[in-house]
């Protein structure tokens, strides 16, 4: 087996975008039953580069626990061996990673303009966030909360009648670049409560009573990267200093537990944490404005994939929350409404019991904060398409957490008092 490993050797993972650049990669699941198997998990990791997709990092990697990652082509059927050898039961997710994220798309015809239905480029997101504010300056104004690495703002949709006094509920979407239907549900959540202001009651109250902060895509940079060079980025674009390595994860880089545990230090991993607390103008910017509106943000809601999960604190220790009662008795509810649509099941609980402890996270940073409500989606799937969702599982993913996010906010609104 460990002659096997030596002649893996050190295949790099495709860093470009061109056409057939992902062509062979193949996405595993295998489930370690014990440390030994575990060990050789990490043994494969430390042999050639691996992505992994769930958990995040080969050290959140434990017994009896579903473990995803991606490979490189040439390096597959040596990995196959290596698991049969090992007696690994293993799956084959994604045969071919090229022809999934082919398949994501419902047409090879792209239009230019925005839609709801597919995934938008930044450049369409953009410019859909003014125009949706300029066909309802009644209920949704734009502002720039600040900008990222690269230079590009960092826009924030506020939604809601205008009042006085009112609580609000922070949204975000796109904090690892690679999870598309994150930033395709924020967009979704616009579009939903500008349509059905006065037709939907549930919604016209949340409008009228509370404001919305939605956050389309907290990490530009890396988004517009997923679109320009590798589909598979996860982290920020920042240059580190000393290392030749980009990026820090920026749901690392809060300063709730930092570095202490689920993160790396190298800035060559996925997991980075980077160089200090809010390092990344991006989690500075989103840390800044959520302080700044401390006094009238009551909820905090950050939208990942995937997993199907809705997880609240804590997963920097599994120490449970005082409000663990609460907050898992709206989780559990939460989740019953997002299943009574598509009978998608989420299984719910804190971060770090329910899967696995990480540090640095921006929900346990929000809770600590004194926003009691702090949950984070793992929106579809459970790894049958993983980051590589199809575009036609947008509606129905959306439709389904737009459920369970109402359910939350009016919860929400009626314990504010």
């Amino acid at each position: 087996m460990w002659v096997l490993l030596f002649l893996i050797g050190a295949a790099a993972v495709s860093a470009h975008l061109e056409d057939g650049a992902f062509d062979g990669q193949k996405v595993f699941r295998v489930i370690p039953q014990n440390d030994e198997q575990v060990e050789i998990i990490n043994s494969l990791a430390s042999n050639i580069q691996v992505d992994f997709w769930q958990p995040d990092s080969v050290t959140l990697v434990r017994p009896k626990t579903e473990v995803d990652f991606r490979v490189e082509a040439d390096m597959s059927l040596e990995v196959e061996d290596l698991l049969k050898e090992s007696g690994i039961e293993y799956t084959v997710l994604i045969d071919n990673l090229q022809a999934a994220l082919d398949a994501q798309f419902d047409s090879k015809a792209r239009s230019t303009s925005h839609s709801y239905e597919k995934y938008n480029s930044w450049e369409k997101i953009a410019a859909w966030t003014a125009d949706i504010a300029a066909q309802n300056p009644d209920l949704v104004s734009r502002s720039v909360i600040g900008e990222t690495y690269e230079g590009r703002p960092m826009y924030l949709l506020k939604v809601g009648k205008s009042g006085p006094n009112k609580k609000a509920i922070f949204m975000d979407c796109g904090f690892h670049a690679r999870e598309w239907i994150s930033p395709a549900f924020c967009q979704w959540f616009v579009k939903e409560a500008v349509e059905t202001y006065g037709k939907d009651t549930v919604m016209t109250t949340l409008l009228n009573s509370l404001d919305f902060y939605v956050l389309p895509v907290v990490n530009i940079d890396g988004y517009v990267y997923t679109w320009t060079n590798n589909r598979m980025w996860r982290k920020t674009r920042s240059k580190n200093p000393g290392s030749l390595c980009i990026g820090t994860d920026p749901n690392r880089n809060f300063n709730a537990g930092w570095s202490t545990v689920g993160a790396s230090k190298n800035p060559c991993d996925s997991t980075y944490c980077g160089s200090a607390p809010e390092s990344e103008k991006e989690t500075k910017a989103l840390a800044d404005f959520i302080q700044e509106h401390l006094s009238t943000i009551k909820a905090y809601l950050t939208i990942h994939s995937y997993s199907q999960l809705l997880l609240f604190p804590y997963s920097y220790t599994y120490k449970l929350p005082s409000d663990y009662e609460e907050l898992n008795s709206i989780a559990e509810a939460a989740s019953k409404q997002l299943a009574s649509l598509h009978n998608t099941k989420y299984n719910y609980g804190p971060g770090a019991k329910t899967i696995y402890p990480a540090a640095g996270g921006s929900d346990d940073w929000a809770y600590d904060q004194g926003i009691k409500y702090s949950f984070t989606f793992e929106l579809r799937d459970t790894g049958r398409y993983g980051f590589a969702l199809p575009e036609s599982q947008i509606k129905p993913t959306c439709e389904e957490t737009l459920l369970a996010v109402k359910y939350i906010a009016n919860y929400v609104l009626e314990h504010l008092y």
